[in-house]
């Protein structure tokens, strides 16, 4: 069932919904615009909206560089405000408080830190949110300290040899970031050390890039891999030093970004580029495709689950999702067919 749908003011990349209690409704959506030429310039913005099950209300927009991921900070130890954190094509960590204010300014910039010359690619929190990992064009990661008052780059070291698409804690042992590149490598670094120690290296799983890693937040010794060859892959990552590739899925287009659900052990929401997007459902060594959604008319890139529980006028529990796509700037809301939860 769709919800609502809206046109972003530039290519939209990605979608996320805040998780923190009392702002579930609030979703935040940014895009990446290249303007070519003489002097390119890349541009890009964020843009919030109120969402429900019969509404998608855009009240507010903030002009930034381009965008190229943002996340919110994780609900839970140091989490006393909403913070959304974007990665930029100007080589920039920003971070912005979310206000409870629908008049005025409801995002206030309280960190930008310089990561690099190189673009910042994406990025995410620890689980305490006391910092923040990005990955960068140059093929390096940073790991930029995040406190109340100032930021920092605590470690910054060389990690692929081509675009770094992925860096992700591990929320259950938090000195541990994974890494994906282009140069198709999946890798696991220890933070213990300085520089970092790789923990280890998988160069042969993915044929082509590697653009999305997940820890599953139901099962500590399961991670997911997205990859422009196609495949979701799922990783046993029990013996760090050597993860084990225990199934996998080709979703027929590469595999941009993967979201598990909150709630739903194993329910997995894929933006599949060039082949829209997919909930697939994992058990064990069974991975399935449970649902496609297909209204989209560009590259499937931004994907993401509504936090809360929120219940239809049948009094169902419904989950709702946010999408949208590149070049047609398209957002859009909408509610799975199937009763997946």
């Amino acid at each position: 069932m769709d919800v609502g749908h809206c046109y972003l003011d530039g290519n939209a990349d990605v979608v996320e919904f805040c998780p923190h209690d009392s702002f579930h409704h609030v979703l935040a959506a940014s895009t990446y615009t290249l303007q070519e030429g003489d002097q390119p310039s890349r541009s890009g913005s964020i843009s919030l909206f109120n969402v429900d099950l019969d509404r998608v209300d855009l009240f507010y927009t903030l002009k930034t560089a381009g965008i190229f991921d943002m996340k919110w900070n994780p609900v839970g130890a140091n989490a006393t405000l909403p913070l959304l954190a974007q990665a930029d094509a100007d080589g920039f960590l920003r971070v912005h408080h979310l206000k409870n204010s629908i008049n005025g300014d409801a995002l206030k910039e309280v960190h930008n830190q310089k990561v690099s010359s190189s673009m910042c690619l994406c990025l995410d929190w620890n689980p305490s949110a006391t910092s923040i990992s990005t990955g960068l064009s140059d093929g390096s990661v940073s790991i930029i300290s995040i406190e109340e008052t100032k930021t920092s780059v605590l470690q910054e070291w060389k990690a692929h040899d081509f675009e770094v698409w992925a860096a992700s804690f591990d929320p259950d042992q938090p000195h541990l970031v994974y890494t994906g590149s282009d140069d198709c490598k999946f890798k696991g670094w220890d933070l213990r050390t300085s520089p970092s120690g790789i923990a280890f290296q998988n160069s042969k799983a993915h044929q082509m890039g590697v653009c999305c890693i997940a820890k599953s937040p139901h099962d500590p010794n399961t991670l997911f891999t997205g990859s422009y060859d196609e495949s979701l892959r799922v990783w046993d990552v029990r013996s760090i030093s050597r993860p084990v590739n225990e199934a996998s899925i080709n979703l027929g287009g590469g595999v941009w970004r993967i979201k598990n659900h909150s709630v739903v052990p194993g329910l997995i929401l894929a933006a599949c580029m060039h082949n829209g997007f997919a909930i697939v459902k994992v058990d064990g060594n069974e991975v399935k495709v449970v649902e496609t959604y297909n209204k989209h008319d560009s590259l499937a890139y931004g994907a993401d689950w509504y936090r809360g529980s929120i219940h239809g006028l049948d009094n169902k529990e419904k989950t709702i999702v946010a999408t949208c796509s590149f070049y047609d700037k398209l957002l859009r809301v909408w509610v799975p067919e199937n009763d997946i939860i």
